[in-house]
């Protein structure tokens, strides 16, 4: 039986191009997709961030003494969500043979999770809602970047990560200053109608959206890595050439998701976002209580204070053109050892001067703009990797990751030490601001020096290797590899 045409044009499965192709399977349309995306995601998880407690309190009836346990209950909740569907989702995408459906699934989670919330009154649908909510970042992110990967070449890839990047702190930053504001002024539901516009925008962009290798039916000569067709052909030349396949170690026949930890320089370039997403976020339990006992502010002005942190990052894309032009291990390394000062350098802010005042915000910059540095370098080198990995097996004659390739389950990987870090950051602050303001200051500075190490020896490849992407000192040699066969 016959596919309606509409369902043909729907599933881009029919016989004649869909509409206005070369824009919709263009690179800029795609990273604007994709960066529109990861914004919807984190400016919906932000916007409720205001109106949760009243939520809680108002609607779901909770005493006022438990209000704060049951917001932490539910932060908690998305990232357990995240953490877990991660590597689910890594592994469901690369075995599908669209990016795209699993992106519009995702959405449609996202629109589950805004519903729950907004009619929910009750604390097991907020739960729901917050699982669902998890789930669609899960998707967003691991999804949404191994497309960018499967789109962008390698040498252009950090800049599209920094247009990423952008959409990620500008979601951040006006997500709960729009949702404080416009519960004041027009309540608890007005606040989701912002919600609901937003997700039929990024519905209709994510429909649009045409995938390379789909556009590739009708213009064989699209862009794109084309990494299936590469492989194949590696592996032809690998046989035609006479090199017969090395013997399978125990780590060829594990999952992608597990056998690409074998790499120090994937193992370096997820500690570095794990520790990029700790300092980052390890201000959000303590900056705003610092300036209130302070600086008697309230906590609009506190909230303020993390504009100089987020506003940095909007120069994503020019550190991303950087780290394509020199490389990421020089502009990341420099990032973490300019973070470590201005760290450092916030144990002075102790007073109620204009001084202090200005010191925070300068201080609070510096870290933004540091960090920000750091952003591009580690999204990219994590599908890097998986290039040169698989190259490296074809070289070897092997079989490399299969036609889904391992994109999605490497940037779960990095999904999952990026929340790990998010969650790790507030935590380990909260903790040492008990032992003083200063102190927490100074081990923040002290691990972000930390993180440069790592950082500066592997990212991109050993540094002393002569071939780094190559190199067999970037894998972990398991006693386990001596007995496989």
């Amino acid at each position: 039986m016959a596919r309606p045409k509409w369902l043909q044009s729907f599933t881009q499965h029919g016989t004649k191009p869909p509409y206005l192709l070369k824009y919709r399977s263009s690179e800029a349309f795609i990273t604007t997709t994709i960066s529109l995306a990861i914004f919807t995601d984190m400016f919906l998880y932000a916007l409720i961030v205001p109106v949760v407690p009243f939520a809680i309190e108002t609607r779901s009836h909770v005493d006022s003494s438990k209000v704060q346990y049951w917001v932490s209950v539910l932060i908690a909740i998305y990232a357990a969500a995240l953490l877990f569907f991660s590597p689910i989702c890594g592994w469901l995408a690369d075995r599908s043979t669209s990016r795209r459906s699993p992106l519009v699934i995702g959405l449609f989670a996202l629109l589950g999770a805004t519903i729950l919330l907004d009619i929910g009154s009750g604390i097991g649908i907020m739960i729901a809602g917050r699982i669902l909510q998890g789930t669609s970042a899960a998707v967003v992110w691991v999804v949404g970047l191994a497309l960018l990967a499967d789109t962008v070449p390698q040498e252009r890839l950090a800049q599209a990560m920094g247009y990423v990047g952008a959409g990620m702190s500008i979601g951040i930053l006006i997500g709960p200053l729009l949702g404080g504001v416009v519960f004041d002024r027009a309540g608890y539901r007005a606040v989701f109608g912002m919600a609901y516009a937003l997700i039929g925008l990024d519905v209709l962009l994510r429909l649009l959206l045409v995938e390379k290798k789909v556009a590739a039916r009708w213009d064989p000569e699209v862009g794109g890595r084309e990494r299936s067709h590469n492989v194949e052909n590696e592996e032809r030349a690998a046989r035609e050439n006479g090199r017969t396949p090395t013997r399978r170690r125990m780590r060829d026949r594990l999952p992608p998701l597990l056998s690409l930890l074998y790499s120090r320089r994937l193992l370096a370039a997820l500690f570095g976002a794990m520790m990029q997403a700790a300092i980052m976020t390890a201000f959000d339990s303590v900056l705003t209580i610092h300036a209130a006992n302070t600086f008697q502010w309230t906590s609009t002005g506190a909230a303020l204070l993390f504009l100089p942190i987020v506003i940095p990052s909007f120069l994503g894309p020019v550190f991303g053109y950087l780290s394509d032009r020199y490389g990421g291990r020089y502009l990341a390394t420099i990032g973490f050892l300019c973070t470590c000062p201005p760290l450092v350098c916030l144990r002075y802010v102790d007073s109620n001067t204009i001084k202090d005042k200005v010191l925070i915000c300068a201080l609070l910059f510096l870290v933004g703009l540091s960090l920000a540095m750091t952003f591009p370098p580690f999204m990219t080198e994590i599908s890097a990797v998986v290039e040169a990995k698989e190259k490296k097996m074809t070289a070897n004659g092997m079989r490399g990751y299969g036609p889904g390739g391992a994109y999605a389950q490497a940037y779960a990987l990095f999904n999952m030490a990026f929340a790990a870090g998010c969650t790790l950051g507030p935590l380990l602050a909260g903790f040492l601001v008990e032992q003083g303001w200063a102190t927490m200051a100074w081990i923040l500075g002290l691990l972000s020096a930390i993180a440069a190490v790592p950082t500066f020896f592997w990212l991109g490849g050993f540094l002393f290797a002569k071939a780094p992407e190559l190199a067999p000192s970037d894998e972990w040699r398991s006693p386990l590899d001596d007995t496989a066969t």
